[in-house]
């Protein structure tokens, strides 16, 4: 099966040698996404929660672009700056994801400065490579 980037200007750019996310048939990891706003490309403010909602709608503008949303997630993996920004984070996914809310492991600390949270992806989509419309490029093959 090949492995297809997706790719989304809806999505902070990536700062680094990796992708927004990478889909092998219908398996799709997106990238640890942070709570930058795209259109600025400054925080989306200096709470957990305000960070924590722009990186799930940063994780949403990427599933649409590989053709999924919300409902293919299976797992979310969250960094969290400090134990005492659990309950705005909780806070952020009641207001930002309908249920059944996907599987989650949070950890705390290792964040770099001013980054409270970091949220990566794993999901699974419906359908084939070929049905991704807005698929970047095709970066390789297994």
């Amino acid at each position: 099966m090949a492995k297809v980037q997706i790719e989304t200007a809806l999505a902070p750019h990536p700062v680094g040698a990796y992708s927004q996310a990478v889909r092998i048939g219908d398996t799709l990891q997106v990238s640890g996404q942070v709570g930058i706003n795209p259109e600025t490309g400054s925080l989306a403010g200096e709470t957990v929660h305000a960070q924590a909602v722009q990186a799930l709608r940063n994780i949403q503008a990427i599933l649409h672009a590989a053709g999924g949303d919300f409902d293919a997630v299976l797992m979310l993996r969250v960094f969290v700056h400090a134990p005492e920004g659990f309950t705005e984070l909780n806070q952020a996914f009641e207001d930002t994801i309908s249920k059944p809310y996907p599987a989650r492991t949070t950890l705390f600390g290792g964040l770099p400065p001013g980054l409270l949270v970091e949220i990566d992806a794993l999901a699974k989509l419906s359908g084939t490579e070929a049905s991704v419309a807005t698929r970047s490029a095709q970066v390789g093959a297994q």
